[in-house]
């Protein structure tokens, strides 16, 4: 990619200069601990660049790619790693304006010093000079961390897993490199809205089993996690995350959290108003949890998982089949915050949407509570005009120097490039407010704390 790669002046050049090399503290990824832990050595570009990133699978799918050459799933057994990387390049080369035709050409660029265009007709020479890259210099998980000057990379943990690979890594005497958890009790909150093979009660059974307690009711459920949550802590975690597709609204008093917990645990399905009375029960003592425990609350808003069942029975959560939902209520939102407020539990939280026109109506909301924050352009809205407009609205709406900052929410350790990506669009941003006079302020401090020293500062804090 170009130097001046989204760079529109002089200014946002010069402001892009001061931001380049600064380290990354990636606050919510997927990545896995276990391979960071074992820290194989990358063997194949297409596996690299395609087995973990449903992004990529979405493009690939949109643009006919037949399934099987898509997600690497068993059903594409005979499938070979050459055809799957033909296939995205295919897909690639007409992919004008979405941001996985700038991800992708900045990965080669970043990764394998590849400036050309990828084409269905140069994918064979590409893929083999990638491939042999990785061949020469045995690039791992842990040397990709290294060269994007991660600091500190924060995984989504459900409270049963036991952070085995958490544990180790911990112990395992790293320098340039903090791994933590982060709290994401998805699977205690949706019940039975999301059928596993184990059931509710299966679930409870191991979650019940890693903490030493039996789960047989709500109170129960509550020192389950409080106590996996002192074990999160133990490992250094500073956040947690919600990312389910419901939100709930205050009780009227007809919903019962007791009965909906009673009823799943039973192997029922609870009605909607015990389902709402339980979720906000939930969020409320999940609020108070983190508030108590200095752990960061991520609301992550506006989602529908799974929307394709046929898919989703096939290969499973997390191919790809996910999109934008209706908009959270706003009020129900505000209600949430001002009932943790009033019982002096609000955490410090930062929420995200996918719904764009959400976006500032919940910055609004958010700034009527001292340390609730608007977040990163998050999934869909990850692109350069999202990531412009979410910066704009958080200016518009507060104090852009309180701004988070970025995230790669990602499975794919090539999403590093992502944070460049973010720090040349904040450059250009800023550098236009300063060349029409809008700004006489120091761009340079606020994209730095937007950048790296807001999340870095709040991660290495003492908790005292």
């Amino acid at each position: 990619m170009r130097d001046d790669f989204l760079l529109h002046s002089k200014t946002a050049e010069t402001l892009y200069k001061s931001v380049r090399d600064l380290p990354v503290y990636d606050y919510h990824c997927h990545l896995s601990p276990q391979e960071i832990w074992e820290d194989k050595p990358f063997t194949d570009v297409t596996s690299l660049m395609l087995d973990h990133d449903h992004y990529k699978w979405r493009l690939m799918r949109s643009a006919g790619i037949r399934e099987e050459l898509i997600t690497g799933h068993r059903s594409s057994v005979g499938i070979s790693s050459q055809e799957r990387f033909r296939a995205y390049a295919q897909a690639l080369e007409g992919a004008a304006g979405n941001p996985l035709y700038h991800w992708t050409h900045m990965e080669l660029s970043e990764f394998f010093g590849i400036g050309d265009a990828l084409t269905a007709d140069n994918a064979d020479i590409i893929r083999e000079r990638a491939n042999a890259f990785l061949r020469d210099t045995g690039m791992s998980p842990r040397s990709v961390l290294e060269k994007e000057r991660v600091r500190l990379v924060v995984t989504t943990d459900d409270p049963a897993d036991e952070l085995e690979y958490h544990k180790l890594l911990s112990g395992s005497g790293l320098t340039n490199l903090r791994m933590t958890p982060a709290f994401r009790p998805d699977r205690v909150l949706m019940l039975t809205k999301v059928g596993t093979p184990e059931g509710f009660r299966g679930y409870l059974n191991r979650l019940g089993e890693v903490c030493g307690a039996e789960i047989f009711n709500l109170s129960t459920l509550k020192e389950a996690l409080e106590r996996r949550m002192q074990s999160f802590c133990a490992l250094d975690c500073r956040f947690a995350d919600i990312g389910i597709p419901y939100f709930p609204s205050k009780p009227s008093g007809e919903g019962s959290a007791e009965r909906a917990f009673l009823t799943a645990a039973g192997g029922g399905i609870p009605d909607d108003a015990d389902f709402n009375a339980y979720l906000w029960d939930m969020y409320l003592f999940i609020g108070k949890l983190c508030h108590d425990m200095r752990v960061l609350l991520q609301l992550h808003t506006a989602v529908a998982r799974n929307v394709n069942s046929r898919q989703f029975r096939r290969i499973g959560a997390d191919s790809g089949i996910d999109c934008i939902s209706d908009p959270i209520s706003v009020r129900a939102f505000t209600e949430l915050l001002d009932a943790m407020y009033s019982e002096k539990a609000l955490p410090e939280m930062i929420v995200y949407t996918l719904d764009p026109g959400s976006i500032e109506p919940l910055a609004a909301a958010a700034g009527c509570f001292r340390g609730v924050r608007l977040g990163a352009a998050w999934w869909f809205n990850d692109h350069e005009a999202g990531i412009r407009e979410t910066l704009e609205i958080a200016a518009r709406q507060g104090s852009l120097s309180s701004f988070f900052g970025m995230l790669t929410d990602s499975r794919s350790f090539l999403s590093y490039v992502r944070h460049d990506y973010f720090r040349r669009i904040a450059s250009d941003l800023v550098a236009s407010w300063i060349d029409k006079g809008e700004f006489m302020g120091s761009g340079e401090d606020v994209l730095g704390k937007i950048s790296c020293f807001n999340a870095m500062n709040y991660c290495t804090e003492s908790r005292i």
